[in-house]
């Protein structure tokens, strides 16, 4: 039996978004067993303080430790469980021996299945204006657009003042989907990359007004499972 290792924390609500998926995935494919997991929370406060300094080899640091923590734990391969982190997910990769399932290019997989060429991205500010999803991308031809500077700090706001504290708030809702509209009649998307693990949190259609809303949870977790089960 495979051991999945989560670096979760990042936020809690995500967390255990991840985790109440994976079991009820798991025991689906699985005739009601449960997976093995095994979790580590991080200091989220200490990572988005690095990455506002942009002391990005402090999270390096930070997050190899922790997952050499789970590799003494048992774990077979890791995930992290926000998309914001994988901004270091290259640096991880290289500097840690356990595996690491990129949620990055399990969604590029996705777009790619879906026959997609050009998809919104959205999440926090780090997300949408770092180059580790664009470089994942452009390598399969999709182009990948961004909400505009005004969209993008609304945005940001409300991830990292609600979203990130367990607030769910119907108007933001409302306003995140008025900029996904925007994203359709200005630039065209076929689809929107939830490209925060909160999102699909606030954000529980799969579609709003056709436009696809691709869930990056759902679609890792997916992928988590296929190795679990294979």
């Amino acid at each position: 039996m495979k051991t999945l290792g989560l670096i979760g924390g990042t936020g809690p609500e995500s967390t255990v978004d991840y985790y109440r998926q994976l079991v009820a995935g798991y025991r689906a494919r699985m005739d009601g067993a449960s997976p093995s997991v095994v979790i580590n929370s991080v200091d989220l406060k200490r990572l988005l303080a690095w990455m506002d300094a942009s002391e990005l080899s402090k999270v390096v640091d930070y997050l190899s430790h922790e997952i050499e923590t789970l590799e003494k734990a048992g774990a077979d391969f890791a995930a992290l469980t926000a998309n914001t982190a994988h901004i270091v997910f290259d640096q991880l990769r290289e500097r840690t021996s356990l595996p690491l399932v990129s949620i990055v290019e399990v969604a590029c997989q996705q777009v790619q299945s879906m026959g997609l060429k050009t998809a919104g991205l959205i999440g926090t500010r780090y997300t949408m204006e770092a180059s580790f999803y664009p470089e994942v991308f452009s390598s399969a031809r999709i182009t990948l657009v961004t909400p505009n500077q005004t969209e993008r700090s609304y945005i940001h706001d409300k991830y990292m003042n609600e979203l990130l504290k367990d607030t769910f708030l119907p108007a933001t809702g409302s306003g995140i989907l008025s900029i996904i509209e925007s994203l359709r009649e200005r630039d065209g998307v076929e689809a929107v990359i939830l490209a925060g693990t909160e999102l699909p949190l606030l954000l529980r259609d799969e579609s709003h007004n056709g436009i696809p809303l691709l869930d990056t949870t759902r679609i890792h977790v997916d992928a988590l499972l296929d190795l679990l089960v294979a």
